[in-house]
């Protein structure tokens, strides 16, 4: 068990048997009067926030999630499945998976993040690259400066089907790389 004050923000704890990720940590107080911490987090099962206000020695239990390669199969509404080395599949719910729906691809190869033998998530690669299937013309005279547009990416749910801020010279079919942290465009990617 750890106090609150080594907790860090990204960790997994354990708040009333529920397993929480801090996602802020605020620190209020003196060291003659005693610190308190105020976290924001995210319940790692049903995605909820909570704000909580901890004693500097008020101690938590610290989980550390177990991970596997998986690669992404299919979409059978509402759950996304994924299937690993050896053809084991796992369902993940829409609402655990957040930005990665943004960018899964059929075959796309990624980690699952499991909880008490059950997976919650999936944690994307850092870098990944897609292909513009959308993208409005460059204007003519709209060259000054750092300016972007607007780029759809191709995605294996339609109804998830994401956009990219890129820069004026990409069109649609170029296939560029895209930061899955960030959602940032990274460069345009040429054979």
């Amino acid at each position: 068990m750890k106090p609150a004050k080594e907790i860090r923000v990204g960790n997994i704890i354990m708040v009333d048997s529920k397993p929480m990720i801090v996602l802020r940590s605020d620190v209020n107080g003196s060291s003659r009067t005693g610190f308190t911490y105020k976290w924001k987090m995210k319940n790692l099962l049903t995605n909820s926030p909570q704000e909580n206000v901890f004693r500097g020695d008020d101690k938590f239990d610290v989980v550390v999630l177990d991970k596997k390669p998986v690669t992404y199969s299919y979409f059978a509404d509402p759950l996304f499945v994924f299937m690993d080395a050896d053809f084991e599949q796992f369902e993940i719910e829409e609402e655990n998976l957040g930005d990665a729906l943004h960018y899964l691809k059929d075959g796309m190869e990624c980690e699952a993040i499991f909880y008490d033998g059950k997976a919650i998530s999936v944690e994307l690669p850092t870098t990944i690259v897609r292909q513009v299937i959308y993208s409005e013309p460059a204007i003519k005279g709209n060259t000054s400066g750092n300016v972007l547009k607007e780029a759809k990416i191709e995605n294996a749910v339609e109804a998830h089907c994401h956009s990219v801020q890129v820069p004026l010279f990409v069109s649609q079919d170029d296939m560029i790389e895209i930061d899955t942290r960030t959602n940032e465009y990274k460069r345009i990617i040429r054979n």
